[in-house]
């Protein structure tokens, strides 16, 4: 019975060794995903720290192709078409590698599949040059992060010790926005806010814009934030009186409606046209 019983506790014991214990990543990977454009970029990778090493020129070789981080690959997925450095990329998959130097890196898109380990030639897709710029501060982990962004660009900043390295990417979104704004208009439901939204923003046919946001108005009476942009569009082509008489209207459909946010944004724009 005693020796049954020794060889239970044996196999249990062996079995707990066996399963092994999980301890955490000394480089975690992080997965970060950014709406850009009329899709979303999104990046893999591992964050290895420095731990009391120097990094650029030791740790991390100059002149050396470097996997951007640590253990696997960094992977970089496009939702659309982009340019990177003013050079165009297809929309997809890449493995994202990088070779530092003191002021420049080069900055490498291969195939899903290329590493550091097994680099090809023929595995390259893009490479881009990217400078480097000596931080006022240390960055313990490295990072990878979407850093400026606006409707058509984002820049992909790269973090590490004292240095920061950005990767600007731009895309092509007005010419397939302008295409939908023509198929649609031409429909029996028209977006007429949307379009003229989008016309205003980016400096478009002002008058034009103030027709589909008339139309807008008509369609939508209640909605302050239609009325709130007629009244932008009215600015921008010198309409002040019609501004303000309209940006009233909107301000007194958004106390209805319980917007303060709209309120504020009427008064301020009524100050700046008196």
């Amino acid at each position: 019975m005693k020796k049954t019983l020794l060889l239970a506790l044996s196999l249990i014991s062996m079995g707990a060794f066996a399963q092994g214990i999980k301890t955490p990543a000394p480089s975690p990977t992080q997965t970060i995903k950014q709406d850009f454009g009329l899709s979303n970029v999104e990046i893999t990778y591992s964050r290895p720290s420095k731990k009391g090493r120097a990094v650029f020129g030791d740790l991390v070789p100059y002149g050396k192709m470097w996997r951007t981080g640590a253990n696997g690959q960094t992977v970089i997925t496009f939702g659309e078409d982009v340019s990177v450095a003013g050079k165009s990329l297809k929309a997809g998959k890449y493995s994202l590698l990088t070779i530092p130097n003191k002021n420049t890196w080069e900055v490498v898109f291969c195939t899903p599949e290329a590493s550091v380990f097994n680099y090809k030639p023929e595995n390259e897709v893009l490479r881009v040059s990217a400078k480097s710029q000596t931080l006022p501060f240390e960055i313990e982990t490295f990072m990878i992060m979407f850093g400026d962004q606006t409707a058509n660009s984002v820049n992909i900043d790269l973090g590490w010790s004292n240095q920061m390295v950005t990767i600007p990417v731009t895309v092509d979104i007005d010419t397939k926005i302008m295409s939908d704004i023509d198929r649609v208009m031409t429909a029996d439901s028209r977006p007429y806010f949307q379009a003229a939204a989008y016309y205003f923003d980016n400096n478009k046919d002002n008058k034009k814009a103030l027709e589909w946001v008339n139309k807008a108005v008509d369609a939508q009476p209640e909605a302050y934030w239609v009325a709130h942009l007629k009244a932008k569009i009215q600015a921008k082509a010198g309409d002040k009186a019609g501004a303000i008489a309209t940006a009233k209207t909107s301000m007194e459909l958004a106390k209805k409606g319980g917007n303060a946010d709209y309120v504020a944004l009427n008064e301020k724009l009524i100050a700046s046209l008196k």
